[in-house]
């Protein structure tokens, strides 16, 4: 099962709900990097951070793949 596989199959549901949890913590702290205000330089160097745990988070929890699926992707060689 490739990478491109495994992209494309069905999600569990906790890790859907991390992925979203991520996708927020990049969000929320892209915005705080691009902020036109001036802030404090820890804030900013913590956003960045954040940003990128929650870049990491999304990925990893989008090609984490449910273990039925990823058996019948192995029989069948396709994704459904």
């Amino acid at each position: 099962m490739n990478l491109t596989e495994r992209a494309k199959a069905p999600t569990p549901k906790f890790f859907r709900i991390l992925r979203t949890i991520g996708l927020s913590l990049l969000a929320v702290s892209g915005s705080i990097i691009a902020a036109p205000i001036a802030l404090p330089a820890s804030i900013v160097t913590i956003a960045g951070y954040v940003a990128v745990a929650g870049g990491v988070l999304s990925a990893v929890s989008q090609v984490t793949v449910d273990d039925q699926v990823k058996n019948e992707i192995q029989k069948d060689g396709e994704v459904k």
